[in-house]
């Protein structure tokens, strides 16, 4: 089931824009042990505050939110209103949707993600709204048109209907494009020395063997909007090469790797490669270049292993034998194989051969 919400759209792909703000909700029906209603605020793509319809109330991720609920306690009670009135909204959404595509039962997800990206350099703001529906886009808002785009055959008719409602559409505008900017900026204030934090990776090449891909690993960056690449002759190339996820490291900070297969390419040709790294909002890539001397691995050749070691090793295992097969004789004439004693045996024959039948 965990893989219904992972593959659910609703990923806003940002570029050059340093801060984003999102509001995404997430209704969901016949989904067991999961709640009906999940609201979530993130800001530059971190979790700051939740709720949902089992707990009916706002909890706030991050310090700096905390912080923000205790300066302006009207903020946090329009979220707590926010998070006790859409439950409702989006199970009559979700119900509608059903009938719409003619299904009765089974696991079904609706979610709306709006917000809004701002550049904190040039001032551009960029708004968006956007719903999906079981892991597929389903209808946008165009803030340039100000009308709805279908994304699907069957959300033409919700189109059509929604467009109708100018004064709707009005207040979506207003939300997307000053609302929504404004406590984006407001956020990146109180948030400043998390949400603003740029730590900058070390950046190796490791290969196990000299047959083995050559991995380009990245270690101890912040915040986790990177890429890592590998490029020939300046450009990004995707044969051969196997990307790794996004991995989490125990003091906060993260790693990622990238593979690249040199079975097919010539000693002569390593010098055309390169592994890129970059971190979102720093304007200075790392750049390694592939050489065999950068190369860190704990392979040793058998040709280069030392003979002295091998000999010592040969000599240890048969000073080992030698002392358990002492070991064993030494237990076996202390235990074992001692001369009969024969005068109690005749002895005992003898009463043996007088006792009555």
């Amino acid at each position: 089931m965990k893989h219904v919400f992972l593959l659910i759209l609703l990923c806003h792909v940002s570029s050059a824009v340093k801060h984003s703000l999102k509001f995404i909700f997430t209704a969901s029906s016949g989904v067991p042990d999961f709640p009906e209603f999940v609201a979530a605020g993130v800001v530059d793509d971190i979790l700051s505050g939740y709720c949902d319809s089992n707990k009916k109330i706002v909890e706030p991720k991050q310090d700096w939110v905390n912080r923000l609920f205790e300066d302006d306690p009207q903020h946090f009670e329009l979220y707590t209103t926010e998070c006790s009135e859409k439950p409702l909204f989006f199970k009559a959404r979700i119900n509608n949707l059903k009938q719409r595509f003619n299904q009765s039962g089974g696991v079904h997800v609706l979610q709306r993600m709006s917000g809004c990206e701002w550049d904190d350099e040039t001032g551009e703001v960029n708004g968006f709204n956007q719903l999906g529906y079981d892991g597929e886009d389903f209808i946008s808002l165009d803030l340039k048109t100000l009308t709805w785009i279908a994304l699907k055959p069957q959300a033409v008719p919700i189109k059509l209907m929604w467009d109708t409602d100018k004064a709707r559409i009005k207040v979506k505008e207003i939300d997307l494009t000053k609302i929504f900017p404004e406590l984006l900026k407001k956020y990146v204030a109180y948030g400043n020395s998390s949400l603003q934090r740029k730590d900058i990776p070390s950046v190796s090449l490791l290969q196990k063997t000299p047959s083995s891909p050559v991995s380009c690993h990245a270690t101890g960056f912040y915040p986790d909007r990177a890429t890592l690449i590998w490029r020939k002759d300046g450009e990004e190339i995707h044969e051969d090469v196997d990307h790794g996820e996004i991995l989490l490291n125990h003091d906060g900070s993260f790693q990622m790797s990238v593979d690249l297969n040199l079975s097919s390419v010539t000693p002569e040709d390593w010098r055309r490669y390169d592994c890129v790294f970059q971190l979102s909002g720093v304007k200075n890539d790392i750049v390694i270049r592939l050489d065999k001397a950068e190369i860190r691995t704990n392979w040793v050749s058998p040709s280069e292993f030392p003979a002295g070691a091998v000999i010592g090793v040969v000599v240890g295992l048969l000073l080992l034998a030698l002392c358990i097969t002492g070991l064993f004789i030494w237990r076996r004439n202390k235990n074992g194989f001692r001369p009969a004693n024969t005068s109690d045996s005749s002895a005992s024959l003898s009463d043996r051969n007088s006792a009555p039948d």
